[in-house]
């Protein structure tokens, strides 16, 4: 957080320049507004005043953002703005923007940015001076994570897996020593696949698949891993879906490791699968089994393994 330091000149205060002030700002400005995941009453009275006062709105889909518009009598225009169009999209805003524009960006649901379209037009903006606003509200990842009853002091949001299988397996591998709570967007044509490698990777962990938070089938699977699948094969899931996967149980976790394959073997499966160099393989594979990573490479040497010693 950027902090606006005294002068001792006149006691006059100034700021760095990449700072920007939370007042209304002069010129054209671009607002990030979040709009409702679901429920159209969970919308701040901040975010509909500013869809009102903008010039114009850049979203995903027009029509989608049109019923909203609709439902709190908004009329303004309205410009696509999404992932096949961005490159060329983002200059034409930013020029709009240099002319004085006031523009708000939303995405389908929730936060912009977040899983979703808008970066390269903020980095445009930055580049050039032009304001850059946040206007908070609803977020499913939050929400979810609120509601799934896992450990939630820490936690790590990692968006959507990679859709094909082997990628999505080496994504999962690299997040196996995680300790804190993981949560991940999925498509429901997808998430039974995405549990099932998530079981064999990551072990049996406590986890938590939230669909249609705040709609009306809102529902929260809560339970083992290898729970939450069982209950996606009875029944596929439809709609928006957010899945948590809480820490292991160090004992579990341990088990999981030691039972699947030798030191060594796993340090070279690592390497191959997540594609990390030697030594970092060596110090997931020495987390994953409770040992440090001297230990882990003494037991290597012993067993005759070419490795460079720890630092």
């Amino acid at each position: 957080m950027s902090r606006k330091s005294s002068s001792t000149n006149g006691g006059e205060q100034s700021a760095p320049a990449s700072t920007q002030s939370s007042g209304q700002p002069e010129g054209g400005c671009l607002y990030l507004v979040a709009t409702p995941i679901g429920n159209l009453e969970d919308i701040t009275l901040r975010a509909l005043r500013i869809l009102r006062e903008s010039d114009q709105i850049a979203c995903e889909d027009t029509r989608h953002t049109q019923k909203l518009l609709t439902h709190y009598e908004i009329s303004k225009p309205l410009v696509s703005y999404h992932e096949h169009n961005e490159m060329t999209r983002a200059p034409e805003l930013l020029i709009a923007l240099e002319q004085g524009a006031k523009i708000a960006l939303v995405s389908d649901a929730g936060m912009p940015l977040v899983s979703d379209p808008g970066y390269r037009l903020v980095t445009l903006c930055l580049r050039h001076k032009i304001s850059v606003v946040p206007v908070p509200g609803p977020s499913a990842l939050l929400a979810a994570l609120a509601a799934s009853g896992l450990p939630n002091q820490e936690f790590l949001f990692v968006g959507f897996l990679p859709a094909r299988s082997g990628e999505r397996h080496r994504a999962l591998e690299r997040l196996r020593i995680e300790d804190r709570t993981i949560i991940l967007y999925e498509a429901p044509h997808r998430v039974q696949e995405c549990v099932a490698d998530a079981v064999e990777v990551l072990g049996d962990r406590p986890a938590c698949l939230a669909r249609e938070v705040t709609k009306l089938h809102e529902e929260f699977l809560r339970g083992k891993l290898s729970e939450v699948l069982a209950s996606l094969v009875e029944r596929p899931a439809r709609g928006e879906i957010t899945l948590l996967i809480g820490p292991a149980d160090c004992a579990e976790a341990r088990n999981h490791a030691d039972s699947a394959q030798s030191l060594a073997a796993r340090v070279e499966e690592l390497m191959h699968q997540a594609k990390l160099d030697r030594k970092e393989a060596l110090k997931l594979a020495a987390k994953e089994r409770g040992m440090t990573r001297r230990a882990a490479y003494d037991q290597l040497v012993s067993g005759r393994e070419q490795l460079e010693p720890p630092e």
